[in-house]
């Protein structure tokens, strides 16, 4: 299993060792003890998976405290791109976003921490998207931003006008307005 840091400190690309034989594939999606050696020591109290197609946007998403969570992200069927948005006041990188395109293919998964949005691009029809989370779900502590806030002005790597967007996501409000309860 490899740790791969990126451009925001604290966010990691996680690329687990495939095994590929005639057979097929075989890997270790987490191992507890491969991310406490990296000096990554987390809980992970539920696993939570989404079906979606092709042009699904879900996001920008967090929790706050008491209820924020951790989240290691990946691709089991399909393709995404996968978003995560520094919101840790005080942090070089406020308002800095990463994109990484994860895959049924590539099997790699983004480690992102308490204090950033996440949100991700379905690319492919019939994907399937798991997480693992240190925290459970708390509607009282759910907070996001826009999927299309200009301010971000993410490309989501699908045409803005085909997006499938739920209502709710439709309402959330721009960075700008977010008053975020991280500190760096």
């Amino acid at each position: 299993m490899k740790f791969v840091k990126t451009g925001i400190e604290g966010l990691l690309i996680v690329e687990p060792q495939l095994f590929k034989d005639d057979r097929g594939y075989f890997f270790e999606s987490y191992s507890k003890t491969k991310f406490a050696v990296a000096g990554i020591d987390i809980d992970f109290v539920q696993d939570n998976q989404s079906f979606s197609q092709k042009g699904t946007v879900r996001g920008l998403h967090a929790q706050s405290a008491p209820h924020a969570q951790t989240k290691l992200v990946r691709v089991i069927q399909g393709r995404v791109l996968d978003v995560a948005v520094d919101i840790r006041k005080g942090s070089p990188t406020y308002g800095k976003y990463e994109t990484i395109e994860l895959s049924a293919e590539n099997q790699h998964q983004l480690l992102i921490p308490e204090g950033f949005l996440h949100g991700f691009a379905v690319l492919e029809d019939n994907t399937i998207f798991a997480y693992k989370v240190n925290n459970y779900y708390a509607k009282d502590c759910e907070l996001g931003v826009l999927w299309n806030d200009p301010t971000l002005n993410i490309n989501w790597g699908i045409d803005p006008s085909e997006a499938i967007v739920s209502p709710k996501d439709e309402l959330l409000i721009k960075l700008a307005d977010l008053e975020s309860p991280f500190t760096y």
